[in-house]
């Protein structure tokens, strides 16, 4: 048995607010011999051979997928050009389902039911008209959004072809997708409309998403977020002064939810956070606004612990409200309190099969497995205690979410490519 200690997972990509599991992993020797047998068959090396023939076109697509903006909501015209690269790359049937993923089909050999699915998402977090023009410093590509998570697109497209070219079928049959709504306000609506309402029946899931390879997420971090409305009748500082104030309430209730939630968080519990993120409204510096807001995010490791703090915030919010109506203000403010995001927490045991098979094909091309935590398209199959993880995209990078992100493929022969192939020919079988 090989002793794997969980390595502290360095930040450069889209996994955020990662919490290392407290424990030694271990990789079972079944595990690692079945990587190298497969690793070894004729069809695979054929396949790894042809990854690295692909180098210079997986990122020639890598490029022409950034300078496609796809911003929250507003995925279609990336899906569409990710949908022909996948056409041209070989899948048995595509489409576009309901919310906006592009599901590619390739049919297995056992006629077995449940599908192993890999997807990288297509949306990123900026607006439109953000320049999204890749500039090239020698082997550096700049771009938002050039890392995160459109390299892992290019990633599929690469893997599949690959994947025709030695002619390799799995046993199992498998979904290469491009997922929508994986960022922010989108709410992981993509995997959520997967899981919860597509009727596909998913055996398991690998995500391609985050930074340099190593980094394996087998838990999901949970969120809660919430807008925080306050509505009064508004007026003027001066002819309507003492009325009530949205303003002056909702800085009571950020005083009130901040002492109450510090106060929990920085007990005997696994971690939570919260945050207000956001705060607006008003018209003017001498008006009395009508309405004032703020987006407040709250995670946590424990489910328990994410609703524990979701119901201090709405406590808090009700006190504080009731109390500055009752400070002696004219009239009175009103509240509503909107769910603007829920993703689930959830844990699986670094024992099943297939964060085994993460670990020893990592292991395979040399590097160090790294089990983490992190908020990305996997939260929904963990929250369903159905097998996923999330791998990283592979070579370097830094800035994500910022106009100033870069990547590097320092990768000799695209292993991170390999890597997502290994693991998905061990989950869904391959064909003899």
């Amino acid at each position: 048995m090989k002793k794997i200690t969980l390595a502290l997972i360095s930040i450069f990509g889209l996994l955020s607010n990662i919490s290392i599991a407290q424990e030694n992993a271990v990789i079972d020797k079944k595990y690692s011999k079945e990587i190298v047998r497969l690793a070894k068959a004729k069809k695979v090396e054929a396949a790894f051979a042809y990854i690295e023939e692909l180098k210079d076109q997986t990122t020639k697509d890598h490029i022409v997928l950034t300078e496609v903006l796809a911003p929250p909501f507003k995925e279609d015209e990336k899906g569409v050009v990710f949908m022909n690269m996948l056409k041209k790359a070989g899948v048995d049937s595509i489409w576009t389902d309901k919310v906006g993923n592009v599901i590619g089909l390739k049919k297995g050999t056992s006629g077995t039911s449940g599908y192993v699915g890999i997807d990288a998402h297509l949306d990123v977090v900026f607006p439109e008209g953000t320049d999204v023009t890749v500039k090239k410093v020698g082997d550096t590509l700049k771009a938002p959004g050039i890392g995160d998570d459109t390299r892992a697109l290019a990633n599929l497209i690469s893997m599949v072809k690959a994947m025709n070219k030695a002619d390799i079928k799995t046993e199992k049959d498998l979904l290469i997708v491009g997922t929508v709504g994986e960022e922010g306000l989108g709410d992981l609506r993509g995997m959520k409309y997967i899981f919860n309402e597509s009727g596909l029946d998913i055996d398991s899931w690998i995500a391609i998403d985050g930074g340099s390879m190593g980094r394996i997420s087998n838990a999901g971090l949970g969120s809660k977020r919430y807008k925080v409305l306050v509505k009064g009748k508004g007026g003027h500082s001066w002819g309507a002064f003492g009325l009530a104030n949205p303003h002056h309430a909702l800085g009571k209730v950020i005083d009130e939810f901040s002492k109450a939630a510090w106060t929990y968080t920085s007990g005997d519990i696994p971690k939570t956070s919260f945050n207000v993120g956001r705060i607006g409204g008003g018209t003017s510096v001498n008006s009395i606004p009508f309405e004032s807001w703020m987006e407040v995010d709250m995670r946590a490791i424990s489910p328990k612990n994410l609703d524990e703090i979701e119901e201090i915030l709405k406590t808090s919010v009700k006190k504080a409200i009731a109390e500055y109506n009752a400070s002696g203000v004219k009239d009175e403010v009103t509240y509503e309190l909107i769910k603007i995001g829920d993703r689930p927490s959830g844990e699986l045991s670094h024992t099943i099969p297939l964060v085994q098979r993460s670990m020893a094909a990592t292991e395979y091309f040399g590097a160090t497995p790294s089990l983490g935590r992190g908020s990305t398209n996997i939260n929904i199959p963990v929250s369903k205690g159905i097998p996923a993880v999330c791998i990283g995209r592979g070579g370097s990078g830094g800035g994500a979410h910022s106009l100033h992100e870069w990547y590097v493929n320092d990768e000799p022969g695209d292993e991170s490519v390999k890597l997502a192939l290994l693991i998905t020919l061990a989950q869904a079988g391959l064909a003899k």
